[in-house]
């Protein structure tokens, strides 16, 4: 059966039902009150951008760098649309010869937005604040952190680690003296734009920063709407908003003034194995392992045997890549771990010289009386997973493997995350996502290694990468941990997981809104980051 013949007959009349009342109309002309709103916006180079979900603050010492967050603070350093480091706040940075002293020198004419300069006992404070709080940002590695002089910063680490860099790009430097228990609803930042007013539940509103450093944006207004995808189309029609992001089923849609931009990503989508044999228990008591997926064979056959460009072109709308490592587009990545991906033939000659065969002809294989069979989990976050569990599904029925989709929320998907495959989506700008998905150090910790995998020459090639001088240093180490010709994470390796695409990001917006070149985009989006490039044409 054709996949989105499939696909169509499969999905849930809820979801059929929420598509429908969202997409109704596939035209909607601008009226006259509209448009004279969005020439107002223009001539005031003003622009209202929906970005989804709203964060729970504005504090990147407690919280990481949230979407919105990235328009008001700056980094000690960032990355550039080729993903290749730059400085930001810093003038240079060096790393000692035992690997352990990072030494980073900030510019002098940075300021905070109340007029105060930014200085080295800043950066000092922000990065001992993130340490001590229950921050996404990992800073365990750091012994100590002291400025040296006013616009100078040493940073001792505990042991050498290459992905410390990336703790230089990712937080956002706060100011010592009006870091307070308000300051999460109210900022003071260095960043383009200064932080105006909250109204919750409804948006931010922020004006260009006039004292900012860096290149000034051309936009001096910037209002950020927090709505789902059917009231952002909404807005996108009656031009009550100039950008907005879109699932790919509102692709098709014609508004008038408005145009369609896919923005690469890393937003990935894989299937995560349980590596080893069932019979243990966490300490919460749930089930660890599975006897079929810890199986090499059928996680090899799996690899092979779906069709990436299928799910591509059937559940992404063509909106999307295939995705073999889930680290596709970045520096690391090592393009030697590409297959020829549905090929179904040699899927069953993995599983027939795996020893599992269809002895009762019932369509499912089976090996010393075990049946290939599972559940296929996804949870329900975007209709774009339960698609991809039911293809998936349909798929390896071709090669004699049972994988019965089973939806689960964020509350109870723990109870199977390691003893069944789970749909889940990663992708960041960051290679220590290797490290927290591969090493057998981080098996069972919260949502990394779930299958609790080991490879001991994939874990050595990953701490090789960890203790690296550099991140260029370290390349070599993280493309050998996903395939170094005989072993590695790649399908023709371990197959820890079977990943299956990159979800494009889609934006509709003004035809005359200029938004440069984006990063792509990592697992949650980032498009604000390149904001001082954006501008009315």
């Amino acid at each position: 059966m054709k996949l989105k013949k499939f696909l169509a007959m499969s999905l849930t009349v809820v979801m059929t039902t929420s598509l429908l009342v969202g997409c109704s109309s596939t035209k909607q002309e601008s009226k006259g009150k509209n448009s004279t709103k969005v020439n107002s916006r223009k001539e005031n180079n003003e622009l209202v951008v929906s970005v989804g979900s709203e964060p729970e603050g504005l504090d990147p010492t407690t919280g990481g760098h949230h979407a919105v967050t990235r328009v008001f603070f700056s980094t000690l350093l960032t990355r550039d649309k080729d993903m290749k480091i730059k400085n930001d706040l810093a003038t240079e940075y060096s790393v000692s010869d035992d690997k352990l002293t990072w030494t980073v020198k900030i510019r002098d004419d940075a300021k905070f937005t109340n007029g105060s300069k930014l200085i080295a006992e800043d950066v000092v404070y922000t990065f001992e604040t993130a340490g001590k709080s229950a921050s996404v940002v990992d800073l365990t590695a750091v012994e100590s952190i002291k400025a040296i002089d006013e616009y100078t910063v040493e940073f001792k680490l505990k042991e050498p680690q290459s992905t410390f860099v990336n703790k230089l790009i990712n937080i956002g430097i706060v100011p010592k003296d009006l870091h307070d228990d308000k300051y999460a609803t109210n900022p003071v930042t260095s960043g383009p734009y200064k932080f105006v007013q909250w109204d919750k539940g409804q948006q931010i509103i922020v004006e260009a920063n006039e004292d900012y450093y860096g290149e000034k944006p051309s936009i001096k207004k910037l209002t950020m709407l927090f709505l789902d995808s059917d009231a952002a189309l909404a807005a996108l029609k009656s031009d009550e908003v100039d950008m907005a992001s879109i699932p790919a089923s509102f692709a098709d849609q014609k508004i008038d003034g408005k145009v369609l931009r896919e923005v690469d990503s890393i937003e990935n989508l894989g299937i995560t194995f349980p590596t080893v044999k069932s019979g243990k228990k966490t300490e919460d008591k749930n089930p660890i392992g599975n006897d079929v997926t810890s199986d090499l064979a059928i996680r090899q056959a799996i690899n092979y045997g779906i069709d990436r460009n299928e799910l591509v072109e059937g559940v992404l709308s063509g909106y999307g890549t295939p995705s073999y490592v889930g680290l596709e587009s970045m520096p690391w990545y090592n393009s030697e771990v590409e297959i020829k991906d549905g090929d179904i033939e040699k899927a069953k000659k993995i599983l027939a010289d795996g020893g599992w065969k269809d002895s009762d002809n019932d369509g499912i294989v089976e090996k010393n009386g075990l049946k290939a069979e599972f559940k296929l989990c996804y949870i329900m976050e975007t209709k774009h997973r339960q698609e991809m569990a039911l293809a998936v599904s349909e798929k390896l029925k071709e090669i004699g493997i049972n994988a019965i989709p089973e939806a689960r929320t964020w509350d109870n998907a723990m109870e199977i995350l390691h003893s069944q495959p789970v749909i889940l989506g990663w992708g960041e700008h960051d290679p220590a996502l290797i490290f927290q998905l591969f090493h057998s150090k981080n098996s069972g910790v919260d949502w990394y290694n779930t299958g609790f995998y080991k490879n001991e020459k994939v874990d050595e090639y990953i701490n090789k990468a960890m203790t690296s001088k550099t991140e260029e240093e370290a390349l070599e180490f993280w493309k050998k941990a996903q395939w170094d010709g005989e072993t590695g994470i790649a399908p023709a390796g371990d197959a820890p997981w079977a990943w299956l695409t990159n979800v494009n990001h889609l934006f509709i917006m003004n035809k005359d809104l200029d938004i440069g070149t984006p990063k792509p985009q990592p697992h949650g989006g980032a498009i604000l980051e390149n904001i001082t490039e954006w501008k009315w044409k």
